[in-house]
């Protein structure tokens, strides 16, 4: 049975990662220093699955205790590495931080690869290392453009030191998924998007402003040139994109590439604007939203929009989740945390 290290492993995307890798019969090893996310994520991910994965709270910005790790469980086959600070905006205001947590993680991490001969990483990218794209939808040729911000340049620089380190060494296998925008929920409603303090993201912020959290969203700029104004992306349901990190983890166990990197753009193929967002919550919930139009956020780009034929026919991975589907998903996943509170 493989066993597989998940950096980040009760944060958002990391959670639902795990509920996939235990339901195909792997092992896990959760690394999470719980800056961004909570313990009870363990409980969540145990009672979807039956199965209680391995929990080290470790900051990975400390070699030594990264070190320990692997020391405690030398039988690791491979990582999926999505610790990572990621919110844009903030990135903007402290862009030391992110880039000394971003940065570090990666680099100890990598370093601990080598010492214990471990061959295989799924890094956990972003379609930010695009920028403003001049073709869309956009492939995995396209040009990387200069970040819009330090938490897209961190991701680009990471990406940067896998390619070197993986020219410098052996063996080492590493597949690059670069996300487009995670939304929705596990459809038990025992783990989802739990933001700490103010929500980042669109969706978080729709079903807590529905919920009565907050007193409207936020549209950031509705004088975009698209064609409701509103910005536009790709939205693309989190247990679909979980399901891609199975599909790599198995390509790299399988395939036993030597010193390859590989990149991959996860996403639905099809862009939605904020507006088109926030109509079909309300369609598929019966919830009315109050939203108000504010200034453009810095760091944000117009629309962005992935190609994802390369994913589909080489890793045969494909988004399979509707949109009206995954928004019901954030629904049932909010009510569930507040009646708990």
């Amino acid at each position: 049975m493989a066993k597989i290290l998940v950096s980040g492993g009760t944060g958002y995307i990391g959670s639902h990662t795990v509920v996939e890798l235990l339901e195909e019969g792997m092992e896990v090893v959760i690394v999470d220093d719980l800056s961004n996310s909570e313990r009870k994520v363990l409980d969540g991910i145990t009672s979807i699955t039956g199965i209680e994965p391995h929990f080290e709270e470790v900051d990975l910005k400390d070699r030594k205790a990264t070190y320990g790790v692997f020391e405690k469980y030398p039988d690791i086959n491979a990582i999926i590495h999505f610790a990572a600070f990621k919110a844009v905006g903030e990135s903007v205001q402290k862009p030391l931080v992110y880039y000394e947590n971003n940065l570090l993680s990666l680099i100890h991490m990598l370093e601990a690869m080598k010492h214990f001969n471990i061959d295989n990483m799924v890094f956990s990218s972003s379609c930010t290392v695009y920028g403003e794209p001049d073709v869309l939808p956009v492939s995995e040729n396209a040009p990387l453009k200069k970040a819009n911000s330090p938490y897209g340049n961190t991701k680009q620089i990471c990406e940067d030191i896998l390619q070197d380190t993986i020219n410098s060494t052996e063996g080492l296998g590493v597949i690059s998924l670069r996300y487009f925008n995670p939304i929705g929920a596990h459809p038990t409603a025992s783990i989802g998007e739990l933001p700490i303090g103010v929500p980042n993201n669109l969706v978080p912020f729709i079903t807590q402003t529905a919920a009565g959290l907050r007193e409207s969203l936020s549209v950031f700029g509705d004088d975009y040139n698209t064609p409701d104004g509103s910005a536009i992306r790709d939205y693309i349901n989190v247990v679909d994109l979980a399901k891609a990190h199975v599909k790599a983890i198995r390509r790299l166990l399988d395939q036993k590439q030597l010193s390859a990197f590989e990149v991959f753009n996860l996403g639905t193929g099809r862009g939605l604007s904020v507006f088109e967002i926030i109509h079909a919550f309300e369609k598929s919930t019966g919830q009315k939203l109050n939203y108000k139009i504010v200034d453009r956020r810095e760091g944000d780009i117009e629309k962005v929009y992935a190609d994802t034929s390369y994913a589909n026919d080489e890793l045969g991975w494909k988004a399979e989740k509707g949109i009206e589907e995954t928004l019901q998903s954030a629904w049932k996943w909010e009510m569930n945390i507040q009646s708990k509170h």
